[in-house]
């Protein structure tokens, strides 16, 4: 492989966000740790005629500058540069797009059919339609799920977090796999350059939370399957690898 997930640094303000929402509180616009009173309930579902409930740094839409009044389409193009991020959602499907990331969206009206990841890091929840998510290497079938993706030029990573999908790596049709997943149960890593059928690899889970998820889903009306006892949110359980 490539690289070691393990020793890659993530933006360290997204580390903030997390333990701010974990603690009731909301970074404002301005970069202040304000209370959730003063924001309203945090989290909630997006007003009609909004799409973005969150960003930070350089985001763009279809090549725009936007802003947090910026609507986003199932036809468009999402764009971060370093050190930002953007949470929205398009329908019924809700995402964090991270820094560095190129997402297209390719649907009608506001219904997604088809993602491609060209670069950076995704985290998603979709509604009960089917979804194909594309990545330079990697071609993923979505069936109502929660699916966290890093896209490479020969290497992605898809942990299903929740839900069922159907993994291809591009460049071996020998390499396909069927995971059902209850709460992250098989992250993987799909490879460019193995041998026959072995372009799909166990992998560790990385990168993303059930904060993080919880929030997006509740921004389109949904809570995630897993239970979260106690209001906390336990280690996800993975197989061994």
């Amino acid at each position: 492989m490539r690289r070691n997930p393990k020793e890659e640094i993530d933006d360290p303000r997204r580390e903030i966000l997390i333990r701010a929402l974990s603690a009731g509180m909301f970074m404002g616009a301005a970069g202040i740790i304000q209370p959730v009173q003063a924001m309203g309930k945090i989290p909630k579902v997006l007003e009609p005629g909004k799409s973005i409930y969150d960003m930070r740094g350089k985001v763009s839409i279809n090549g725009k500058k936007a802003n947090i009044k910026t609507q986003i389409g199932a036809n468009d193009t999402v764009s971060t540069g370093r050190n930002s991020h953007v949470v929205f959602a398009v329908g019924k499907d809700a995402f964090v797009l991270r820094s560095n990331s190129r997402l297209e969206l390719s649907g009608g009206d506001m219904l997604i059919n088809t993602l491609r990841l060209v670069t950076g890091k995704l985290l998603s929840a979709f509604g009960k339609t089917k979804h194909r998510m594309r990545t330079p290497n990697a071609t993923i079938g979505i069936r109502g799920t929660g699916i966290y993706v890093e896209a490479d030029p020969e290497q992605s990573y898809v942990c299903t977090c929740y839900g069922v999908v159907d993994l291809f790596a591009d460049k071996d049709k020998q390499s396909t796999e069927t995971i059902t997943s209850e709460h992250h149960d098989a992250p993987r890593y799909i490879l460019s350059n193995e041998s026959s059928g072995r372009n799909i690899r166990e992998a560790p889970f990385i990168n993303h939370t059930d904060l993080e998820l919880q929030i997006i889903e509740e921004l389109v009306g949904r809570v995630p399957p897993f239970t979260m006892a106690g209001g906390g949110y336990s280690s996800p359980r993975r197989n061994t690898y």
